[in-house]
């Protein structure tokens, strides 16, 4: 799923040749940004987008090869002038008279040759990593007996092995470590194309020199801002140095930067290129500003993950006990729906801000199966929505003040702001309730490599700089870390908790102020009904089990006398959408799902820890019903859960037989509940660290 979708697309044709771009905002000035090589698309600038789109309008344009753009046969159609051309046209196309151009590679070879060729059509040009002069190696035609590193570069070893060829390639590209998605983003859209096209689009090399390259950035009359990486692997540092010289324009260096800062440090890129975009463009120079300090209320911004409802009523908890403590602090919320709604309902102020935010649960929503999700695939491709999730933190925190920001769980602020800790100018706590992302036992090598590598940079991030966190809090106790290890060479997960956090115990909610009978009268339910409650948290994800559990509805009924099933169908599933037979209830989003939770006398949920937990603290027998393939209620939580002695694990198969999910259920019912008593001070214990800070 996109950050962003594109507000209007369109091809332009011409000789033949059809070429796609994209638009996102109002007519207004412009950055058009420019597909590199025919090796990749334009997804290569999905860091970008969202960002630069909530300033300036973008387009996109294609590059011939490529993505939606056609694969002419003729290598004269991939020449450096037809791509120029094809850029002139879009501009034509979408009425733009004058833009900043961005380039990455080939694309700001290109940039630099629209500016020297069109100068009234370019206010400014942003080259990274530019390609000009890149000349094929003069035996790029020759047949070898081998092939090793870049002997690679071959035509031959192209067409044998193309695939062999760019992971190569990708290998160059990103030389930083801990960049194994972004070599596995790079292969897959090389794959996009072929050997073929790609040796036809070396015809545009056949004359590169220095002298060529020269003559055009000397034509240059727009500021140009050359972006670099010292230790680039694919176009040799110095020739940035010889571009930005011959253009009289700017050099960033990327001290440690490789070939595509675009994708590896896009934080840094996106501030780089929304500034130099400001000052070039017509009408968007804004200046700087300075508030003048004054007395007001401490402020705190709380970042509340909108996975799932459970962050926020922890959250709740202790943004209370927080209050109490400092009871002048006013408290802005950073969120998205469903969490922002629900916030919204009891009075909370969420930050207009949150509006701008990108989907994070859509996104997990559209990677789920039936009652299966591979979470942590999930995340790691949410990377476009976390960089424009993080730069709308950015762009908050820098227009406004705050005392302390806290994070429950805001993976894109804690990431970026490691890799960025000039950004951080506020105290800054962390809060999760599991550390560590664990691979499935059926994800194999290939998911155990991508864990470790996530883990690893996670721990490098956090050791490079101890003292980011100004708090990190652990929602949970010592024993309630795993004994895995993050991966070979790495810390297990109960020594990087033991190391790096303060555990704070469980957070339960604020006292519900009524007892389970009270509680039972309020809701209807009579005594000698038993009330079995079916929920599956805030997402979209557990609509599968919500049915099937409908569909045995008629057996469980039949064999557990007087059982009534209300089904809580949360924020995201369409209540209608569930059947309701005899004995069967359908909820929607309910204000404090709590209540129904603590009344009823057995429950089926799905496996997060908020509602296991909150089970558990009531005192309620329940079946939990982990979602395959999600290793934090495949790992985490039945391990916690296993501490308090709470629950019964069953697998999705038992709940899709209506036999099997039948004796489940009657079989913890029968058993006495001898649960081990949930800590109720643990919001207090995370406030009083966090007031510290204030």
């Amino acid at each position: 799923m996109r950050a962003r979708e594109p507000d209007k697309q369109g091809w332009v044709e011409r000789g033949g040749v059809r070429v796609g771009y994209e638009v996102y905002g109002p007519a207004g000035p412009t950055v058009v940004l420019l597909t590199s090589w025919a090796i990749v698309h334009a997804g290569q600038w999905k860091a970008q987008i969202h960002y630069l789109a909530r300033r300036f309008r973008v387009i996109v344009v294609e590059g011939r090869g490529n993505g939606r753009a056609d694969r002419p046969a003729d290598p004269a159609a991939y020449l450096d002038v037809e791509y120029v051309n094809d850029a002139v046209a879009v501009l034509d196309a979408t009425g733009t008279e004058c833009a900043v151009v961005v380039g990455l590679s080939m694309g700001g070879r290109r940039a630099l040759q629209l500016a020297a060729a069109h100068p009234d059509r370019v206010a400014g040009v942003v080259a990274i990593g530019t390609a000009l002069p890149w000349p094929l190696p003069p035996d790029f035609e020759e047949p070898k007996d081998s092939y090793e590193g870049w002997e690679k570069v071959n035509r031959n070893f192209w067409l044998a092995d193309y695939r062999a060829w760019v992971e190569f390639f990708m290998s160059q590209v990103f030389t930083e470590p801990h960049s194994v998605k972004h070599r596995e983003d790079g292969v897959a859209w090389a794959l996009d194309t072929d050997a073929l096209t790609l040796i036809r689009t070396t015809a545009a090399l056949a004359d590169d020199s220095p002298q060529m390259a020269e003559e055009i950035c000397r034509r240059i009359r727009c500021p140009v801002l050359v972006v670099h990486g010292d230790e680039d692997g694919i176009v040799p540092y110095s020739t940035g140095v010889d571009l930005a010289r011959w253009t009289g324009g700017e050099l960033l260096t990327l001290r440690g930067g490789g070939h595509a800062p675009t994708l590896r440090d896009p934080v840094r890129t996106n501030l780089v290129l929304s500034a130099f975009a400001e000052r070039h463009l017509p009408g968007r120079s804004t200046g700087r500003t300075w508030t003048r300090g004054r007395s007001r209320r401490r402020r705190a911004l709380f970042i509340c993950s909108p996975i799932g409802l459970g962050h926020l009523r922890r959250d709740l908890a202790i943004a209370a006990a927080l209050r109490a403590r400092v009871p002048d602090l006013e408290i802005d919320w950073l969120t998205q729906d469903p969490v922002a709604t629900a916030l919204t309902g009891l009075g909370e102020q969420v930050h207009p801000a949150s509006g701008m935010l990108a989907s994070e649960t859509a996104h997990l929503e559209s990677e789920a199966g039936e009652h299966d999700l591979r979470v942590f695939e999930a995340l790691r491709g949410m990377d476009e929505i976390l960089v424009a999730n993080f730069m709308v933190f950015h762009d908050l925190v820098e227009r406004e003040p705050y005392d302390l920001w806290i994070a429950d769980e805001g993976w894109d602020v804690d990431a970026f702001l490691h890799d960025n800790p000039e950004l951080k100018h506020a105290p800054y706590a962390w809060l999760t309730d599991f550390v560590g992302w664990l691979p499935m036992a059926d994800g194999g090598e290939l998911e155990m490599r991508r864990t470790t590598d996530w883990n690893a940079e996670h721990v490098e991030r956090v050791r490079r700089r101890p003292r980011l966190r100004d708090r990190a809090l652990f929602v949970g106790n010592r024993e309630d870390a795993v004994a895995d290890p993050l991966g070979p060479g790495l810390p297990t997960v109960s020594e990087w908790t033991r190391e790096r956090y303060t555990c704070v115990g469980y957070v339960t909610g604020t006292p519900l102020g009524a007892d389970r009978d009270e509680l039972r009268t309020e809701l209807g339910w009579h005594p000698d009904e038993r009330i079995c409650v079916v929920a599956v948290g805030g997402s979209g994800v557990g609509a599968h089990l919500l049915r099937r559990v409908a569909e045995a509805a008629p057996e469980l009924t039949r064999r557990i006398p007087g059982l009534r099933m209300v089904l809580v169908a949360g924020p995201r599933i369409d209540p209608a959408a569930l059947s309701r037979g005899p004995g069967v209830e359908v909820l929607g989003a309910v204000p404090d799902l709590r209540r129904q939770l603590t009344a009823c006398d057995v429950a089926v949920v799905q496996g997060g820890l908020t509602t296991t937990m909150e089970l558990t603290a009531a005192g309620v027998p329940f079946l939990y019903v982990p979602l395959a393939h999600h290793f934090e209620q495949q790992i985490h939580i039945p391990h916690r859960l296993a501490r308090y002695g709470a629950g019964e694990r069953i697998d999705y198969a038992d709940v899709c037989d209506p036999s099997r999910l039948a004796d489940a259920l009657a079989h913890v019912l029968s058993r006495p509940v001898a649960y081990r008593p949930v800590e109720t001070d643990g919001a207090a214990r995370a406030a009083d660290a966090l007031a510290e800070l204030l």
